[in-house]
């Protein structure tokens, strides 16, 4: 329904797939967050000139994915080589095609059908919004849609994550234009915690988990803020850093 399309807005927020089903479509721009971890692996990978393919599952046919584009299969260990954990990033090297598989993130941008996609994170949220910025003013002012990823119940339902809401959030602080009461609910979980981000993703839900298995060092890379000018953008099915385009 046209309704969901938050169509008298420019700035536009929705959550998982089905939010990005309905504004992708209609919006020049689209923006994927998902701060633990996705959005923040890909943010350090393409930093360092890595080509990061999203794939929505690991299973059989990940590994025929990752043959198919030329790539290396991310581990599905946290900790064992190049992985999701951002921390496991950071040695990567420029020219690595890493095909990296997610419930949430990467089956978000996997499926997605629209003109510009972009992915942020806390890390790299000022950056990204100034591109999103400047391919609106391209396309000669289309709206800007900023989907939180969210996380998935073990029934595989949606669960609103914290982390992501402030994620969206930040990318909206940097986008003028009116916004949606969705966009405008995002921006003021991001001014809310704005002051405190790492205690704020250690005591979330999501931050929680991922200490309780041993990956702090994730949690508090993805909680630093605007430390990042990289803007990862979906070329051919995988993102590249914009600078390298």
């Amino acid at each position: 329904m046209a309704i969901f399309g938050q169509s008298e807005f420019d700035i536009r927020c929705e959550w998982g797939r089905r939010g990005l089903e309905e504004l992708a479509s209609v919006c020049g721009v689209v923006v994927v967050v998902d701060v633990l971890s996705f959005s923040t692996a890909v943010d350090i990978a393409t930093a360092r000139g890595a080509t990061v393919f999203p794939y929505p599952l690991r299973d059989d046919s990940a590994a025929a994915y990752s043959d198919s584009v030329g790539g290396r299969l991310a581990s599905s260990k946290r900790g064992g080589g190049f992985s999701l954990s951002p921390q496991s990033l950071l040695g990567i090297s420029r020219g690595y095609r890493l095909v990296l598989p997610s419930p949430n993130g990467a089956a978000l941008c996997f499926s997605a059908h629209c003109r510009n996609l972009l992915t942020a994170c806390l890390r790299n949220a000022p950056a990204v919004s100034e591109a999103a910025r400047r391919l609106v003013t391209t396309n000669s002012g289309s709206a800007i849609a900023v989907i939180p990823a969210g996380e998935t119940w073990d029934d595989g339902s949606l669960r609103p994550s914290l982390e992501d809401l402030i994620g969206a959030g930040s990318v909206i602080a940097g986008l003028p234009g009116r916004r949606s009461p969705e966009a405008e609910l995002a921006l003021a979980a991001f001014e809310r915690f704005a002051r405190d981000l790492p205690a704020t993703l250690r005591a979330c839900a999501s931050g929680k988990e991922l200490l309780e298995r041993g990956f702090a060092a994730d949690v508090d890379l993805a909680a630093q803020h605007n430390v990042s000018r990289n803007v990862p953008v979906l070329e051919d099915g995988a993102f590249v850093s914009m600078k390298q385009l």
